[in-house]
């Protein structure tokens, strides 16, 4: 099965670009972030035009996540447990087939001294905790998301310029690090240990043509799927077309 995670920046707004990617890559199962629109107005025609049924948790111009299966998709969640005040769309989880997946907007928290940081530091506590409990399935799990982290230096493309900057803070790289404690298993730096190779770019100053850019979205996978990963990369080819995301597809494949 292969399982990509993608921040597409507005599916609208994006949509060319998904549809194009869906024919080229073909993927069993997408894991959207960044919607911005709530659910009515997902294009979900032209999705399911090509084969993919939808599990959607929108929000107007904010946030919002999706699943996209070639699969029935079962046992929507569309909540993250831990604060019922919490009326932001970033979590959506599903069961597909054998596998648990999860398609998670994990907040940028704006600057270490915001409010946002610290709700960003919440939610992250929140996630580790939900994701505790879903381990005692012992089931095969991928969690993708837009963690809005790069966990190590080796991720970033300046890394003493940025240590300490929101997305390469210690204390968001420990929260990202207590995830990986659980027992999961990083997909991308598991099977890539030394390659440097970025899913987000800005779009000021030319980060993109310059190298500028990060690694902070990632497949997540528990011990169950780990044991059947084949294969995971960055698909940077997306990011080169007109007006696209400035976040890249990230995808593994579980057997």
């Amino acid at each position: 099965m292969k399982i990509v995670t993608w921040n597409v920046n507005s599916v609208k707004s994006r949509l060319e670009h998904l549809q194009r990617y869906l024919k080229e890559s073909s993927p069993d199962v997408v894991l959207l972030q960044e919607l911005k629109c709530i659910n009515e107005n997902f294009p979900a025609m032209e999705i399911e035009d090509l084969g993919y049924n939808l599990a959607i948790n929108g929000q107007k111009t904010y946030n919002g996540v999706a699943i996209l299966s070639k699969s029935p998709i079962e046992d929507v969640v569309t909540t993250l447990p831990g604060d019922d005040s919490d009326e932001q769309a970033r979590y959506i989880e599903a069961v597909i087939g054998d596998i648990r997946v999860a398609s998670v907007y994990v907040p940028n928290g704006q600057s270490p001294d915001s409010d946002k940081f610290q709700y960003k530091m919440q939610f992250y506590d929140r996630l580790r905790a939900h994701i505790e409990n879903l381990l005692e399935y012992n089931e095969k799990m991928v969690i993708g998301a837009d963690y809005n982290v790069a966990p190590k230096d080796i991720d970033v493309y300046d890394p003493s310029g940025l240590r300490g900057s929101v997305c390469f803070h210690p204390d968001e790289q420990a929260k990202f690090r207590s995830l990986e404690y659980l027992g999961l298993t990083e997909a991308f730096r598991t099977l890539h240990p030394q390659t440097q190779k970025f899913s987000w770019w800005d779009y000021r100053a030319g980060a993109f043509q310059h190298g500028k850019g990060m690694r902070i979205d990632h497949l997540l996978l528990s011990p169950q799927a780990a044991d059947k990963l084949v294969a995971c990369d960055i698909d940077i080819e997306p990011r080169t077309w007109e007006k696209p995301s400035d976040h890249a597809p990230v995808w593994c494949e579980v057997g």
